[in-house]
């Protein structure tokens, strides 16, 4: 459950006035009503009071807090109790349970629910609870001007309450899901945002290096050039010869700083565009030193001993960070390999990614690609303490929302055991992954790279941009 700094300073002081003022507006109105149309005897006095106490709440809220604050935690408790101990009074004054807006009680309890924390909401719910119990057993009767009880049954009574009773739980528990799973959606979606923005941003910088790099080179070779010259044309003044010298060697080291620059560089529209095997040693090159062995195929071959050539496929910071991701997860709870196959069709591009660890619990198979859902046991790691890991699916799902961005279908599976007992004697390179397996599937079309795509590549180079979530 959501702490209170996860949930604290929720609710504007603004929202609940505003609909405490809905609710002094509705009240009165059904007094009013209850009185001159339906000819009620209310005790009038007390319904006054009621209200007006809750008028003057609002005003001295309004008063003390500008209309723009947010509550924090205790005080929106307290909102919230007074709410429903104001409504509670005002109901056993007029009949109690038998007064059909009695499902008013369910107002405080949903809210408290959605923004408080568990302790404060199990509060609210409480004395909700305590209230409808209560005004089952004592309240104010609801007369006619005749002077008429209305006198429900007792069984009638039982079922108001039960079912209130029943409802307060349901709406709380409902609420309070529903609250959960929005804010770890939004969180998760804000670290997938930022891992996109970063990725963009790196392909962006390497990007801007090229370009400097192509732009740069010609000046530098001018002044090469020219340093070269006044080098043999001052050998008689040595003093501005070693100046001339000084410049050439300058100029020197700036052509190899851009030329590195130009090897990093992914700026150029021709590198929208890559081998799909080019893309797969880009997601996997950061993990290699990781004390795991990556096995790379293509349709059941090595990338470099694979007859033809692969797919061309467009490029995305999307597809690289969302593998990368993927390999990552792959061998942290990998033993000793993972296995990463493209096996391309004609209608699809396919990305098996494996490893050799204990897969995916049964329990949580299906659940996998949501935030903050415990994957998988992981054995002790020296780096990250002892004792079993369990993750929280934030780069799971990381993962497959970037990949889902470019059109891909990820799945999630655990590989029959049978294939361990088959991969012995196998080379490593040759064998099936016997844990867990994510498939990631794109269609051919508008992902493998056509002719006009290929001549979109050679033309002039755009801006860059960062896209958002």
């Amino acid at each position: 459950m959501l702490q209170g700094d996860a949930r604290g300073r929720w609710v504007r002081l603004r929202t609940l006035t505003l609909l405490r003022w809905l609710a002094i507006t509705g009240q009165a109105g059904a007094v009013a009503a209850a009185i001159f149309v339906f000819g009620l005897q209310l005790p009038v006095e007390l319904c006054i009071f009621a209200i007006a106490v809750s008028v003057v709440f609002n005003i001295i809220s309004m008063q003390i807090y500008p209309a723009n604050a947010r509550l924090n935690e205790k005080s929106s408790l307290i909102s919230m109790l007074f709410d429903l101990a104001q409504v509670s009074f005002l109901l056993f004054i007029t009949g109690g349970l038998t007064n059909p807006f009695a499902a008013l009680l369910l107002a405080p309890v949903v809210m408290s629910a959605s923004v408080l924390i568990l302790r404060s909401a199990l509060v609210v719910g409480a004395c909700a609870l305590v209230s409808v119990s209560l005004m089952g057993l004592w309240r104010m009767p609801l007369m006619f001007a005749n002077g008429d009880v209305l006198a429900p049954p007792p069984i009638y009574i039982f079922g108001v309450w039960a079912s209130l009773t029943i409802a307060i739980i349901f709406m709380a528990v409902y609420a309070r899901r529903v609250s959960i799973e929005n804010y770890r959606m939004t969180v998760a979606l804000n670290a997938a945002q930022r891992a996109l923005s970063s990725e963009q941003r790196l392909t962006a910088i390497g990007g801007l290096a090229a370009a400097a790099a192509h732009e740069l080179g010609t000046p530098l070779a001018t002044i090469k050039l020219v340093s070269a010259e006044l080098e043999d044309e001052l050998k008689d003044r040595p003093e501005l010869r070693e100046d001339a010298e000084l410049i050439s060697k300058q100029a020197d080291r700036c052509r190899d700083i851009l030329a590195d620059l130009r090897d990093g560089g992914r700026s150029d529209e021709h590198f929208k565009l890559a081998p799909i095997t080019a893309l797969i040693e880009e997601a996997a090159e950061p993990h290699r030193d990781r004390g795991k062995q990556i096995v790379l195929r293509l349709e059941g071959e090595a990338f470099g001993a694979y007859p033809s050539s692969p797919p061309v496929v467009k490029r995305s910071p999307e597809i690289v960070h969302g593998l990368r991701n993927l390999i990552q997860n792959a061998i942290d709870f990998a033993e000793t390999t993972i296995w990463v196959d493209v096996n391309p069709t004609e209608n699809h591009i396919r990305i098996l990614i494996g490893d050799d660890g204990q897969g995916y619990p049964e329990d949580v198979i299906q659940h996998l690609g949501d935030p903050y859902v415990t994957s998988r046991a992981r054995k002790a790691d020296p780096d990250r303490g002892k004792g079993d890991y369990k993750g929280m699916g934030l780069g799971l799902f990381i993962a497959k929302t970037l990949l889902e961005r470019t059109g891909a279908e990820v799945s999630f599976a655990n590989t029959d055991r049978a294939i361990r007992r088959a991969n012995r004697g196998v080379p490593l390179e040759n064998r099936r992954p016997p844990g867990a397996v994510v498939a990631v599937s794109w269609l051919a079309k508008g992902f493998v790279a056509g002719p006009e795509d290929a001549r979109m590549a050679l033309g002039e180079n755009q801006r860059f941009t960062v896209d958002t979530i």
